[in-house]
């Protein structure tokens, strides 16, 4: 009779413990989940990201930069105009321009009238004009 007394007590034993490990799981699922407090941080800055076409064309240009230059030719043009038989190059119409304005300018553009003679510019947002001869 011992036996069956020390089997039942353990069994009981062994069903407390069932019993109080369920208890203490509903405890917890029942018990107020205390949450830390949510922390406000500034945003991170980030630099913004490169799309892929500036990533490869940053590439590429480092990759020429390191590669050996390529021989480029250069192309020379003769660019005469010619009115009544007569001639007069580009080249020198623009120097007798720059002569004209006598200052350096950044920018000159230049309108050509051979039938008057004449050559219109403006050189740096300063408009002038100036006699052709064709020869």
């Amino acid at each position: 009779m011992a036996t069956r007394r020390t089997a039942t007590k353990s069994a009981a034993a062994k069903d407390a413990k069932v019993e109080t490990k369920a208890t203490a799981t509903a405890v917890k699922e029942t018990a107020p989940v205390k949450e830390a407090p949510v922390k406000k941080t500034a945003p991170k800055k980030v630099a913004p990201k490169k799309p892929a076409a500036v990533a490869a064309a940053a590439k590429a240009a480092k990759t020429k930069a390191e590669a050996p230059a390529e021989v480029k030719t250069e192309t020379k043009v003769n660019f005469v105009v010619e009115f009544n038989n007569k001639q007069n190059s580009v080249e020198d119409i623009i120097n007798n321009v720059k002569a004209t304005y006598g200052k350096d300018a950044k920018e000159i553009s230049i309108y050509l009238k051979p039938d008057e003679n004449k050559a219109y510019f403006v050189a740096d947002g300063e408009e002038s004009s100036m006699d052709v001869f064709f020869c």
